[in-house]
């Protein structure tokens, strides 16, 4: 099939290379000129891994392309997928839905005969609704779907490739065939094809983002109480992950969820609940649990530190809200930074996806090369992000002080072990 995909982000940019990698000829259209540059180069501007071994199978092989010419991406393609970013709007809960609704104009404009049009962005139910009203004058040749995507930073192409399911919200039996066919080749042996209405397609991604935001949010409490009651939050996790009814995924205690999605997610869906006066107390309250979180875990280091900070050199071991990303949205390591600077502390940071450019403006602030130029005279060291590389440290080795401690945010390390090798060791909920 030929498809064109708006925006060469996240979602567009894994979604394009995936469908052109089981054989669909892809068009991937951003304005941004220096990122579609990038991208004819064989460069990716995303962390992600594979996608870079993809991009470069599908260019050479002319299933995928890249271009900054909307009219000849839309006119060019059968399928034309929405994947432009929908943001909350500066200072509130509600979505900026500017950049859908203008490439859905785009669209308008440039159609000269039939067109599926689906949104893979994620937009507050009604969405699709106000995108016909845009389309009215053309009304007979567009079809608009919704069609969320499910994808985890880090296991992107996994989970497009096998996912656990296909969301595709139609009333239309021709486009649903047409959706259905596309994903033949990914839902006949891995996962379930699940059609639903337009509107329900829409929710099912917000109600499915502020659950897994609830288990977050709902272990994070628990390992509260069990370090008062002195039990480990592991225990507790394989306790209750066992029961099938409940899962083990998203039941590991830590920093407070972050991200491009949940937290703007969980944001939206209270602005759908009171644009419909229906009452989301549960999300609400996880929503307020989640930034107490970070509160909690900065205050815990000054603790740890007995409110001295002054010249005491912390290092940030991973800055990224979680492993195998660049992504820094939200991450809780932007409001520990900040707040542990003002108690006058140093940060030494290392993250293997690079340096970022949201700690440039902090003169306190180093980023390394590696581990242990990171650590060498830490006085904390600091387990932000889980990354592979962060779980067999001999911390010994790497820091040049007696007195050195270890605050483990993701519980990586056994604290009878730390405890043997002498190490002054702190996790979560232990």
């Amino acid at each position: 099939m030929k498809l064109c995909m708006i925006g060469t982000g996240y979602v567009g940019l894994v979604s394009g290379v995936c469908f052109a990698d089981i054989g669909n000829q892809v068009v991937c259209v951003d304005k941004d000129k220096n990122k579609i540059d990038k991208l004819n180069s064989g460069i990716s501007p995303i962390y992600e891994p594979g996608l870079d071994e993809l991009i470069k199978k599908n260019f050479t092989a002319k299933r995928l392309s890249f271009t900054t010419n909307i009219n000849r991406a839309i006119s060019s393609s059968d399928i034309i997928f929405i994947c432009v970013g929908t943001p909350s709007r500066k200072g509130s809960i509600k979505v900026d839905l500017s950049f859908v609704y203008k490439c859905t104009k785009e669209i308008l404009k440039y159609s000269k005969r039939k067109k599926i049009i689906v949104t893979k962005s994620t937009v507050p139910v009604g969405t699709g609704d106000e995108i016909e009203k845009i389309l009215k004058k053309k009304k007979k040749l567009f079809t608009v779907i919704s069609n969320p995507e499910f994808l985890r930073e880090g296991e992107a192409i996994r989970d497009f490739l096998s996912p656990d399911r296909v969301v595709v919200g139609t009333d239309s039996n021709k486009a649903n065939k047409y959706l259905k066919n596309l994903y033949l080749p990914i839902v006949k042996k891995t996962s379930r094809y699940f059609r639903t209405s337009r509107r329900g397609a829409e929710l099912i991604k917000y109600a499915s983002n502020a659950f897994l935001a609830t288990k977050i949010s709902y272990i994070n409490e628990l390992a509260n109480l069990c370090e008062k009651t002195n039990v480990d939050i592991k225990e507790i996790s394989q306790g209750m992950g066992s029961d099938q009814r409940i899962g083990d995924r998203f039941l590991r205690a830590g920093p407070a969820y972050g991200g491009s999605c949940f937290p703007k997610d969980t944001r939206a869906i209270i602005d759908t609940s009171n644009k419909f006066k229906s009452n989301l107390s549960i999300i609400k309250a996880v929503i307020k649990s989640n930034e107490d979180r970070k509160k909690l875990l900065t205050e815990k280091v000054y603790k740890i530190l007995n409110n001295n900070l002054k010249n005491k050199l912390i290092t940030f071991l991973g800055v990224t809200f979680k492993p195998n990303t660049d992504d820094m949205r939200e991450a809780s390591s932007l409001y520990m930074i900040p707040k542990l600077l003002k108690k006058g502390a140093i940060i030494n940071y290392f993250d293997p996806s690079g340096k970022k450019n949201e700690f440039k403006k902090f003169k306190r602030v180093n980023y390394c090369k590696n581990v242990s130029q990171a650590c060498l005279r830490s006085d904390l060291i600091l387990l932000h992000t889980e990354w592979n590389e962060f779980k067999t440290l001999n911390f010994k080795k790497l820091i040049k002080k007696s007195n050195f401690k270890v605050f483990d945010m993701r519980n990586l390390y056994s604290p009878k072990s730390m405890k043997k090798k002498g190490i002054n060791y702190f996790g979560v909920g232990r």
